[in-house]
């Protein structure tokens, strides 16, 4: 908590003028300024990969872009520092739950050609829904939703950019697959290379599984 001036520079210049709001560093490199309206939108913020830099009285965010976020620090009204741990995940819904289980035993409906890994991936941020082999054997995580939104593509991003860390798999490509994806989660999506895929429940349902059981 601080009473701060905050000065992004990039794309556009912006800045919030001296106020107390609350300072958020998470352990994946998202900084994030927030008030005390606005629920959970922060005012400003910038997502991983960047660099922070701490000098005194001012905090300078730095991203690959060359963007900037600069925190001017007027006071500091309290500090402290906690690590969370390993992130669960969200419990999914029944309907989500048995997608992740359907699409699991039935890859071919997200791509032609792809093969299971395995379910629940763990990373250090939390686990990927599927991970997946394609045709010509490249890595790809699977984010499954019921409804494909912005924050799916966020999530699926942020998973992504821990996994191409790991040389045992990289590179790692992504898809985004959901029963509806909107508009502006594809767009989103299609920028960052990650493809989406809409898929049908009764119609998974119906289909055969391309996993062999042994009886």
């Amino acid at each position: 908590m601080a009473r701060c001036t905050v000065r992004y520079e990039g794309r556009l210049e912006a800045v919030l003028p001296e106020a107390d709001r609350l300072i958020m560093v998470k352990a994946d490199g998202c900084v994030a300024i927030h008030a005390d309206s606005g629920a959970y939108k922060p005012l400003n913020w910038m997502n991983s990969p960047n660099t922070l830099v701490e000098g005194v009285g001012e905090w300078v965010v730095t991203n690959p872009k060359g963007e900037r976020l600069v925190i001017t620090m007027h006071n500091v009204l309290s500090e402290t520092n906690h690590s969370l741990g390993m992130e669960p995940g969200l419990e999914k819904d029944g309907v989500e739950a048995q997608l992740q289980v359907l699409l699991s035993e039935r890859t071919d409906a997200i791509q032609a050609g792809m093969t299971l890994v395995r379910r629940e991936y763990p990373t250090d941020i939390g686990p990927v829904d599927l991970l997946c082999k394609d045709i010509d054997g490249v890595t790809v995580a699977v984010e499954i939703k019921r409804r494909g939104d912005i924050d799916g593509v966020e999530q699926l991003t942020r998973y992504l950019h821990e996994l191409n860390r790991d040389a045992r798999i990289a590179p790692v490509r992504g898809m985004y697959v959901a029963q509806e994806i909107k508009a502006q989660a594809r767009t989103l999506a299609e920028r960052r290379g990650i493809v989406c895929v809409e898929v049908d429940y009764d119609e998974l349902r119906d289909r055969p599984s391309n996993v062999l059981r042994l009886f």
